[in-house]
This record gives structure tokens, sequence and C-alpha cells, in this order.
């Protein structure tokens, strides 16, 4: 039996739809985390400080874990929504959120063994364990609203809802940020008080979230009854599920590899290096905000082309989406090469660093081009579920990085450093591309 198709097209106006307001939902972001660190950096204690910044990297690092949840589900839905799907996903962020809160429940009863395992790993002295141990009691009570948050996400932006997963995203750190100055200032509640506000802030976009789910099938009663039990336990669903959540896990943790390597050889060469780099990797982060829009819109309408079994609209999709991260990198490049000292100069005082971070602002302002590609590819990989290609390519590259920054960097010092990375991020899209071309035409077999 045939699959059926169902035929679409793609245009620059579809790329943007999804890809603009992702942009923008992504770039707040890092506002929630800079206003959460001055409103404790102003009560003038350095260890109240520290313990919120081990904090949050603690909790980013194993969030990042699982957020296979929200770009495993924005692909499953992505190509049931091709598929003309009459459930619209249900059954996928169904599993995906039972999955998340469960998660969540279980890092909630081990609060004391992880708080033991983030001490351990970032040994804190005795003043900034104190705050970290007050940060993470409060903000372990995140994880199922964050866990289920990601499945949200990624049943909206599969969907091509993008402005309404920019509007739970707005609500995440709109809360949290008026909440955290609110309960700092207002109750002086000091560290618990951030911690509470980033917890608060997630559970009201998760209660959002699920609300705004529950009205598109029609209420509760009706979307309960679509999700039927046999159906949502499917033995070969599960299996692809959870396939996917595992090769995308160990794909999050290959990159962190990376970065931490960057990170660790940036700190062995002293402290000017280690500052200027982690303010040249701001200029990598803000470019990745703009190109994970574009990766976004990539996701899904790819995502959705396989699901529809119409290899034009892929193909269309592919190609505008890389035509316009083309644009968008060079100008990115030519705008942090054009003006990246300014930023510079605003995020130090120092001019030992100001001097070395601008003889490297070339090699960092060319990451935009570099990393371009690897950024529509994980959205077109992820939109047409190819895990297994996302997650062996990570790997391989992490190893020719490795490779390339252990022969580069002891001759050319910090410039050995940075052409690593560039050439991570070029042997990610050449692997990315070899699997993608191999398995292209069996995506839209009859």
């Amino acid at each position: 039996m045939s699959r059926p198709v169902y035929p679409f097209d793609v245009r620059s106006q579809d790329i943007w739809r999804i890809a603009l307001p992702a942009s923008l939902a992504f770039i707040t972001e890092p506002l929630a985390g800079l206003v959460d660190i001055t409103v404790i950096g102003r009560l003038g204690e350095a260890a109240l400080l520290g313990g919120l910044v081990i904090g949050a990297l603690v909790f980013d690092f194993i969030f990042s874990l699982a957020f296979f949840l929200r770009t495993g589900t924005a692909g499953l839905t992505a190509q049931a929504i091709g598929a003309r799907d009459s459930r619209d996903g249900l059954l996928h962020v169904g599993r995906a959120i039972a999955l998340g809160a469960g998660i969540g429940v279980v890092m909630i009863a081990l609060t004391a063994p992880l708080l033991w395992l983030a001490t351990l790993a970032m040994a804190p002295a005795p003043g900034v364990a104190a705050a970290l141990e007050d940060y993470f009691a409060v903000r372990i009570w995140s994880a199922p609203f964050s866990l289920v948050n990601y499945a949200l996400l990624g049943w909206f932006y599969g969907r091509a809802a993008a402005g309404t997963g920019m509007v739970l995203q707005l609500i995440i750190h709109g809360v949290n940020i008026a909440l955290s100055i609110g309960f700092v200032y207002g109750l002086g509640w000091g560290i618990p008080g951030v911690a509470l506000g980033t917890v608060l802030g997630q559970a009201a976009a998760c209660l959002a979230g699920l609300a705004l789910l529950v009205r598109h099938f029609g209420g509760a009663r009706r979307m309960a009854a679509l999700l039927v039990p046999r159906d949502l336990l499917d033995a070969s669903a599960l299996r692809r599920m959870f396939g996917l959540s595992r090769d995308l896990m160990i794909r999050s943790m290959a990159l962190m590899g990376a970065y931490g390597w960057f990170a660790a050889q940036g700190s062995r060469m002293g402290e000017v290096p280690l500052a200027a780099n982690a303010i040249l990797l701001n200029f990598l982060m803000i470019s990745g905000f703009f190109l994970d829009g574009l990766a976004q819109a990539s996701e899904q309408l790819c995502g959705k082309a396989v699901g529809a079994n119409w290899r034009p609209a892929f193909e269309r999709a592919y190609a505008l989406s890389f035509r316009w991260g083309a644009l968008l990198a060079a100008a990115l490049g030519l705008a942090w090469f054009a003006s990246g000292w300014m930023l510079i100069d605003f995020m130090t005082t120092s001019e030992a660093v100001r001097l070395y971070a601008r003889e490297f602002l070339w090699l960092a302002a060319l990451s935009a081009l570099t990393g371009m590609p690897a950024f529509v590819y994980d959205g077109i990989l992820i939109g047409i579920t190819l895990n297994t290609v996302m997650r062996d390519g990570m790997l391989i590259a992490l190893g020719v990085f490795l490779a390339a920054a252990v022969l580069l960097q002891p001759p050319l010092g910090n410039t050995g450093l940075w052409v690593a990375i560039h050439v991570f991020f070029l042997a990610r899209a050449g692997v990315y591309w070899w699997g993608l071309e191999r398995r292209k035409a069996a995506l839209f077999a009859p």
C-alpha cells in the first residue's frame, strides 16, 4: 500500500512566519538570567552572586539533557501535521508531557543527591555553597513545569504556531523577571526569591500552555477521549520516542563536551584569554539565537514535508532555509566584525582583556558563517527525525574538534583553539549533509 501524498507549497513568508517570532522568543532567554544576576549582584555580596551563577549553570546543564522533549516533540508533531493526523500530534505531546512530568518528580525526589553532585563538581567556597543550597532547594521545584514546557513548546512549534510559542516563552521570562525583582527588593528574600521567581514563571507558562492545548482540542473531555490508552502506549511509538530521546541526549552531551573543552583550554592559558574568550563566545551565542529561529522554521517545514510525503516542499524548504541562512549569517558576521569592539568595551573595563579580545574578534565574527550550516541542518534533521545522523554527526565532529584543538593549539595558541571551533562547525555540517543525502530518497519512498 503506497503512502498518501498531501502537496503544499513553501514560500519565504512561511520561513519567516516561524523564524521571526522564534528568534524573538529565544533572545528573551538570556535577559532573565541577566536580570537575576543584576538583582543579586546589587546586594553587594559576592558569595550570593557566586551561588546564583553556579546554581543557574547546574540547572542549565541538567535541563539541557532533557531538551529532547522539545526537539523530539517538534519533529514528530511536524510530521503528524504533514500527514494530516486527525489528532494533530496529540499522542506525541501527551507522551512527552507524561515523560517530562515524571522526570521532574524524580528530580525533586533526588534533590539531596543532585545537590551533593553539583557541590562536588563545582567545589564552591563555604559561603557560595550555602547560597547554592538555598537556590537549589527552591529551583528544583521548577523541574516538572520546565520539562512539561519543553513538550508544549515542541508541540506548538511543530504545528508552526510560533507566535504562541513566543508568548509562552515571554510568560516564562516576564513573570520570572517581575517576581524576582519584587521578591528580592520588595520582600528581601534574596537567593530563594530569585529561585522562586523562576519556579513561578515556569509554572505560569505551563498552566497557560496546557490551557491552550485543551482549548485546541475542544475541552478536557474531548481531549481525554482522543488520548486512547492503547494508542498512547503503543509499543512501536514508545520505542521510537525513546530512541529519538536517547540519540538527542547523546548529541546534547557531545555538544556540551566541545564547548566545555574550549572553555577549559581558555582557562589553562590564563585569566586574560579566559575572560576574552568568554566575552567573544557571546557573539556566537547571540548569532545562535537568530540562526535557531531559522532552524525552527526548517524543522517544521521539512518535517511537515516528510509527513506529507511531498518531496518538492522539502527541497524548497531546504533551499530557502540555506538561502536566508547565508544572508543572515553574512549580515551578523559583518555586524560583529564592524562593531563588535563596542560590545567588548561594554562587557569589560579591563584594557588587557579588551585588547586581547579585539585581536580575535574576526575569528568570533566568522563563527556566524561557519556555524550557519550546522544550525540549519540541526533544524532539518530534527524535523525529519533522522536522530541517528544527528547523534553520529555530533560525535564525529567532536572527535574532529578535539583532534584539531590538540594539533593546532600548541603552535598557534588561542588562534588554534578558535580555528578548531570553526573546524567543529564545518565537520558537523559536512557529516550531516552526507548522512542526509544518503537517506533523502528513502524519506519519500512510496
